[in-house]
């Protein structure tokens, strides 16, 4: 029998082999101990997150929230742990996310929670990492999002009371949770899962009509089998009307005030004190300038909040991308709504497409001083992930173009009614209305004269005779000239929605497409024939098959879907650039990417990498009004001129 030496000792190969499977056994056993201990540590959930005293304690010790907000439904499910990988590596503890009510039930009574909405897979990801998640669950949640993410199926009611205890919201509000918050409660710190904190409803205090609402979602939540700490958000007016017995009251805010401070300390002695909203930049309006805040002005700000024992949530950390029609609009100061753009940026820590900046780096260096779980007691950071690797892929050329007019059978089947009625109350999308895009409202007309809107256009509408352009109406311009021309003529007014107003007190009014009567020479247009045009991806996929595409040497007729084929060998990030286009959107594969507009402040438009695939993509473009006819690619954004948030 053949045998071995080991160190000066004959063994046996049987003998051998009883020795290594000795060290395979203790080395097993040492990693079940070791792993049940973490397990055991992760596990023995005593007492969750507390505000009993001047800072909050978990399991009994000192912890203080380092927070960034990252909304699962901006960013590509495919980059959900990269992007949060970069935000614990940055020194931060807990995740905070809204939940978007318009996205999980697009029709009353249907819901979606997969893919992309998948908010259980993004709980448990943000858990398996290591981080805790404050959960802001609505039902409003502002957030520059259309309508605050209530669906506009709810505004079918002429009636409608949002954010009140109205019947009919209130329902709707139950019927949502129903199904939302049987998916969160698992979640929970008590059963194992990160949520250490839920938020009631968001900065109510801004808007406070009804003393019952904040009442009615805390019992809403509570009686589905939320059991952590919960919490409210507002501003320092809105800390006035915004709380709600039994939730600790947290304050928003960009430039710190010390009086706001101690006016929160003044109504909430003796518990902790937490910026639930650290503005880290801005939103951007279209028509308007891109929002910096300098890394140079936040950095001394959040470093006296540290100091002052305060817990933050940074807004945003990474802001993403609104990607299709959905970004809110602003109406606060402003004599009309003002649409969102589509980047979601916000000059955030990590830029739009998960890159690294300075005002990360330079709070990556704050937060080292902090970092530690349970304690104060500073550890080292987790290594930086790597870079996302970018591309400009080379310009594609159009090759064909389907005009708007030959794309229509494609569509629902036309509403036929006497007045005009507003998209969400189409009969269309079984019976929920239209919530988003473009409707187009058709009628005879038999003279020449002025065309007024009397205000009831929402948003904007190009205005066509004959299918020729005549112009624009919108908020500012109400009237057009109609041109002479003989006999009956089809006046078509392709309406858009370009986003509801998410913020303020006139959530209610929102309703879009025609909301009232139009008038031509003063006489009010009647029998219209409307169609819904959501641009949904099956509308958008179906024009493939259309016959009536046209090569580029025909002159289009505006406005037109425009064609082209992107092939990559290798699907990187990349940003889409149309300097030679008007207005209009953007689908890559059937995904709508958003909205593009030549008066800025945005000039790109940002391409997920994991959207595009090896070989041949798909580009299709709605153009309203011009084109030269290519589709360049840049490997950074431009979101236009800066101005310093104010």
């Amino acid at each position: 029998m053949e045998s071995v030496s080991m160190g000066g000792l004959r063994l046996s190969l049987k003998q051998r082999y009883l020795v290594l499977l000795c060290f395979a056994v203790g080395a097993i056993i040492a990693y079940q101990v070791t792993r049940n201990s973490l397990e055991g540590r992760r596990m023995s959930r005593v007492e969750g997150l507390r505000a009993n005293s001047s800072e909050f304690t978990l399991e009994g010790e000192p912890f203080r929230i380092l927070g960034g907000s990252i909304h699962y439904f901006r960013v590509p499910r495919a980059y959900w742990e990269d992007r949060l990988l970069k935000m614990k590596a940055c020194g931060l503890n807990t995740l905070t996310t809204y939940v978007p009510w318009n996205l999980h039930e697009p029709e009353r009574g249907l819901f979606n929670f997969e893919d992309q909405l998948d908010l259980e897979a993004y709980l448990r990801l943000a858990g398996s990492l290591g981080l805790w998640v404050i959960l802001r669950p609505g039902p409003y949640i502002c957030a520059e999002w259309d309508l605050g993410g209530l669906p506009s199926w709810l505004l079918r009611d002429e009636k409608m009371k949002l954010r009140t205890t109205y019947p009919r919201f209130t329902d709707a509000v139950n019927s949502f949770f129903n199904q939302l918050i049987k998916k969160v409660v698992p979640h929970q710190y008590s059963k194992g899962g990160p949520i250490i904190a839920v938020q009631v409803e968001n900065e109510y205090g801004s808007y406070a009509k009804d003393g019952e609402y904040m009442p009615f979602i805390k019992e809403a939540l509570l009686s589905r089998g939320i059991t952590e700490l919960l919490l409210t958000s507002d501003n320092k007016e809105g800390l006035k009307r915004g709380g709600v017995k039994g939730a600790l009251e947290t304050i928003n805010f960009q430039k710190l005030n010390l009086n706001d401070i101690k006016y929160l300390d003044g109504i909430q002695p003796h518990k902790p004190k937490m910026v639930m909203e650290y503005w880290s930049g801005w939103f951007d309006l279209w028509g308007d300038l891109h929002h910096v805040y300098t890394a140079e002005d936040m950095v001394p700000v959040v470093t006296e909040i540290l100091k002052l024992d305060m817990s933050i949530n940074l807004y945003m950390f990474h802001g993403g991308t609104n990607f299709g029609f959905m970004s809110g609009a602003f109406a606060v100061g402003m004599p009309a709504p003002k649409p969102m753009v589509t980047s979601y940026d916000y000059d955030a820590p990590l830029s739009e497409a998960g890159d690294y900046t300075t005002k990360y780096h330079l709070l990556r260096n704050v937060f080292s001083r902090y970092h530690g779980g349970l304690s104060y007691v500073a550890q080292p950071l987790p290594e930086l992930p790597s870079h996302q690797e970018r591309r400009a892929y080379q310009p594609v050329v159009i090759q064909q173009h389907l005009s708007l007019w030959d794309s229509l059978h494609f569509t629902d089947k036309p509403f036929k009614s006497e007045r005009p009625v507003n998209m969400e109350n189409l009969p269309v999308n079984n019976n929920n209305g239209q919530s988003y895009g473009y409707t187009l409202y058709e009628t005879s007309i038999t003279s020449e004269g002025t065309l007024n809107s009397k205000n009831n256009i929402r948003d904007r509408a190009l205005v066509f005779v004959g299918k020729y352009f005549i112009g624009v109406l919108d908020y500012k311009t109400q009237e057009l000239a109609l041109p002479d021309g003989k006999g009956k003529r089809t006046l078509s007014l392709l309406v858009e929605n370009c986003g509801r107003v998410n913020y303020g007190n006139t959530l209610d009014e929102q309703r879009k497409g025609l909301v009232g009567d139009i008038e031509l020479n003063k006489r009010p247009l009647r029998d219209f024939i409307t169609r819904s045009l959501d641009m949904k991806p099956g509308f958008v996929n179906s024009l493939e098959s259309s016959g009536r595409w046209m090569p580029m040497r025909q002159r289009p007729t505006f406005p037109a879907f425009f064609q082209a084929r992107l092939y990559v060998n290798s699907p990187k990030d990349t940003f889409i650039k149309l300097p030679g286009w008007s207005k209009g959107v953007v689908f890559i594969n059937g995904k709508n990417l958003g909205r593009y507009w030549s008066i800025g402040p945005q000039q790109t438009l940002y391409v997920p990498g994991p959207w595009l695939h090896r070989g041949n993509n798909q580009v299709m473009v709605f153009e309203e009004q011009e084109t030269d006819g290519k589709i360049q690619f840049t490997s950074s954004p431009d979101y236009g001129m800066t101005v310093d948030v104010q």
